[in-house]
């Protein structure tokens, strides 16, 4: 069955590299939005009988980004689309797969649905916030992991005298998968969070004295955590060179200046959203179109 391959606007150049590495042509697909707001989408390829695959993470603006998934793949579906694939490299509201108090709204399980209104019969993710969300999908979700690229691309910073740095409960685990794929110890943040964009520090476990700091998390939005946990280790004596690693390296809000203040570094983070330019502190970009390819190929080949 053909595979043809569309971008939405969140993430173009992804969808082009992922596309050239696929060898297959970018679909051509019309967007416009017209001046009350109202997105208009119109395929320009025929798809009919194909496999086609979106390439849209869900990165801000969320809404405006998961709008227009969804209407490609209603154009798609209405086009004769044998099967349509959701490759959402960022997924936003994966942090909502609970409610933690009444009256709270289950945003995870709801665009959840609203995929599966879309006709979709896979999504493909990578590193999702909380991996429970995938119990709110009745279709299958191909969770993708992109700690073990990123884990090589920081290996040269990680000889002796660095440790590996959990910024709060929630990231252990995946800081301990660096640390044992690394050879490094592990210090561990403990932090309470005061609102969606300020955190307080409690403490650390851990030794971090003299120690250059890996800090592991899967996503920087405002980089609150992340500038109170490099606050933290520079407190506890720390070498000044600071390293942050992020599969989503959102940067939205105070982030940049938050990071610039601490000061760290480095930021070593994936192209799952388009990456800031003219960062105050270096940037280094791993691809994730060799990731995604193999996992395409993998479900096309299984024809389900």
């Amino acid at each position: 069955m053909e595979l043809t391959i569309f971008s939405g606007t969140a993430n173009r150049p992804l969808g082009e590299t992922l596309a050239r590495v696929l060898g297959r042509p970018l679909g051509k697909c019309h967007l416009e939005r017209f001046p009350d707001g109202e997105l208009h989408v119109e395929l320009q390829e025929d798809v009919r009988g194909c496999t086609v695959c979106l390439v849209q993470p869900t990165s801000p603006p969320v809404g405006e980004n998961l709008l227009e998934l969804l209407l490609m793949a209603d154009a798609c579906w209405r086009g004769g689309a044998a099967r349509l694939l959701a490759v959402v490299p960022y997924f936003g509201y994966a942090r909502h797969d609970r409610r933690s108090r009444p009256g709270e709204a289950l945003g995870g399980r709801l665009v959840a649905d609203l995929l599966e209104r879309g006709h979709f019969d896979r999504i493909v993710a990578v590193n999702l916030h909380t991996a429970s969300l995938e119990g709110c999908f009745a279709m299958p979700l191909e969770h993708l992991d992109a700690a073990p690229m990123l884990a090589e691309a920081v290996r040269p910073l990680a000889g002796p005298g660095a440790v590996v740095v959990s910024p709060d409960l929630g990231a252990v685990k995946l800081a301990e998968r660096y640390a044992r794929k690394l050879g490094l110890p592990l210090a561990i943040v403990h932090k309470r969070r005061e609102s969606g964009a300020d955190v307080s520090v409690q403490g650390l476990v851990g030794e971090v004295k003299g120690l250059r700091p890996i800090i592991i998390d899967d996503l920087i939005s405002t980089a609150g955590t992340i500038a109170a946990t490099a606050e933290m280790v520079r407190k506890e004596g720390c070498a000044d060179e600071i390293t942050v690693v992020a599969t989503h390296a959102l940067l939205v809000g105070p982030a940049v200046e938050r990071l610039r203040e601490v000061p760290i570094r480095r930021l070593i983070s994936t192209d799952s959203v388009v990456h800031r330019t003219q960062l105050p502190f270096q940037h280094e970009v791993v691809g994730l179109a060799p990731l995604l390819a193999d996992a395409i190929c993998r479900i096309t080949a299984q024809g389900r």
